[in-house]
């Protein structure tokens, strides 16, 4: 499967185009992560995890052989109330004391259109691993403007939106359903630099 015009032209501008996949290291400090969820269908909530590692490996020629693997703590979720946190940490959520990280580790790529992909792989909850699928849109592929200003930031880039629907229950965390929707989506915002990110 080919990258189409736009995504390859911007990859050759950057030289990036590999016949391999090529390894891109996730920046933390251009990295969130937002789970969002109907309140008794009063508002819309959410939380956001404030630590986010992988690693996702990216073939330009041919997008179905690329994967991603990532790993989120569950100690860094925060949504702003200590004690609300505190609670989705606890047994009644994630139980983060036996169960530290979430981890979605891909099974398979499929390239949706010209800068979109769908991405499914094993979603590891607590101790329940299901199959999860993230619509993926890349916003940008190539050098990252400010390299100039910052070495860290030389090279080059890709940028991306990562969104997924689940069942929240289907993964053990069932508690004050229906008060709090069972669907939940994770959303995922990421720059990631070829080859690592290191300040």
């Amino acid at each position: 499967m080919k990258l189409t015009t736009t995504a390859m032209v911007l990859a050759l501008m950057a030289g990036a185009a590999s016949a391999d996949p090529v390894a891109y290291g996730i920046d933390p400090t251009h990295t969130d992560v937002t789970v969002t969820w109907n309140h008794a269908g009063f508002s819309r909530q959410a939380l956001t995890f404030q630590q986010f590692e992988g690693t996702l490996n990216i073939d330009l020629e041919d997008i179905a052989a690329s994967s991603a693997d990532f790993t989120i703590p569950v100690a860094s979720l925060h949504t702003g109330v200590e004690m609300f946190d505190a609670d989705l940490k606890g047994p009644n959520f994630f139980d983060a004391e036996n169960f530290p990280n979430l981890r979605f580790v891909s099974t398979s790529v499929e390239q949706t259109g010209e800068m979109t992909a769908s991405v499914t792989g094993d979603l590891t909850i607590k101790d329940v691993t299901k199959p999860a699928t993230f619509e993926v849109t890349v916003h940008n592929i190539g050098e990252h403007p400010v390299g100039q200003f910052f070495e860290a930031y030389s090279g080059n880039w890709i940028g991306f939106t990562a969104s997924a629907e689940i069942i929240r229950s289907e993964w053990g965390v069932a508690a004050f359903i229906p008060v709090g929707s069972d669907a939940i989506t994770i959303e995922i915002n990421s720059e990631a630099r070829e080859g690592g990110f290191s300040f």
